[in-house]
């Protein structure tokens, strides 16, 4: 799913619809993280690309296809900075707050980078339509697969209590992307050090990891 988006093409004219592709996107992080998504017309998107409606319907076929594809890129960025974290050396010397603070520390700071990417990600695609939640839902899911599996290795070095997580870290998704959507629509804008401590506590909270040992 995450690389669901790219695509490899060659050639100059290949060339050519990369760039569309690339001009579509930052319009839509402009107009659609400053503006709104729903006061952002098709019209709008394509002369700030300074593309026609026709490269739009064949690159992205709506502006809510190109909605979903910033969302997936974004989101994505998210996702490969967590499993860089896991990468690193060191870290399966790390306890569990250690290991989940980093985790969210890498999420929070890709992801928040760009304000108008995160309330695109966080805000601008709740309550869209069907295709779009679905679009989430799935995303939702591949999350939970992550991090349940961290959370069954704190099981096993004896961190968090040994019951099965997948509900607790359903809950904590959600609870992510609340927390993060709530973040983003604030006027002063949290440190992403804040953020990031806030997730860490409420995940160590789900876990158990505090009443253990």
């Amino acid at each position: 799913m995450a690389d669901g988006w790219a695509v490899q093409r060659t050639g100059p004219g290949d060339q050519a619809r990369t760039q569309a592709r690339e001009q579509l996107l930052d319009a839509a992080r402009e107009l659609y993280g400053v503006v709104g998504y729903r006061e952002t017309s098709e019209t709008d998107l394509c002369e700030a690309a300074g593309v026609t409606p026709e490269v739009l319907r064949q690159e992205y076929g709506t502006r809510e296809g190109l909605l979903i594809a910033l969302h997936n890129r974004v989101t994505t960025i998210g996702l490969r900075a967590m499993e860089a974290v896991l990468h690193s050396e060191g870290i399966d010397e790390c306890s569990i707050a250690d290991r989940v603070r980093r985790l969210f520390d890498a999420y929070v700071e890709s992801v928040t980078r760009d304000p108008r990417e995160a309330r695109v990600t966080f805000v601008e695609v709740l309550g869209v339509s069907a295709v779009v939640d679905e679009h989430c839902k799935l995303w939702r899911a591949l999350w939970t697969e992550f991090l349940t599996g961290e959370a069954e290795r704190a099981v096993e070095r004896g961190e968090a209590e040994d019951r099965d997580h997948r509900v607790d870290v359903m809950v904590m998704v959600g609870s992510v992307h609340e927390l993060m959507a709530h973040h983003t629509r604030r006027c002063r804008r949290a440190m992403p050090g804040e953020v990031s401590g806030e997730l860490t506590q409420l995940a160590l909270t789900m876990l158990g990891s505090q009443r253990v040992g």
